[in-house]
């Protein structure tokens, strides 16, 4: 999994993965030199750092997508949370879920 490959790689502040982020979003795969560009968009990385993050993510949602990953254990409030059973079933058979 890529949680052992991240030992090996600089660390990300939160301000760098949304630059990051942003700049996939601009600089697709048919962009010439699209890690150079990423890089630069970013400031402090390489073009190699900065292909070896986009890799770790990657290889991250394959992960995730093959279930390889646990979902969170999210904490219920019973006392103020709504459920399904909640809802008048007329409206919940009319929802997209």
């Amino acid at each position: 999994m890529a949680s052992n490959s991240r030992s090996s790689s600089s660390s990300w502040t939160f301000q760098q993965n949304k630059m990051f982020e942003r700049a996939l979003a601009v600089y697709d795969k048919d962009t010439p030199d699209r890690w150079h560009n990423v890089a630069n968009a970013i400031g402090g990385k390489s073009a190699e750092e900065v292909k070896r993050h986009y890799d770790i993510l990657v290889e991250d949602l394959i992960n995730i997508e093959l279930g390889h990953v646990p979902l969170p254990n999210y904490k219920t409030f019973e006392s103020n949370s709504r459920c399904i059973k909640d809802f008048d079933p007329r409206i919940i058979k009319n929802l997209k879920i």
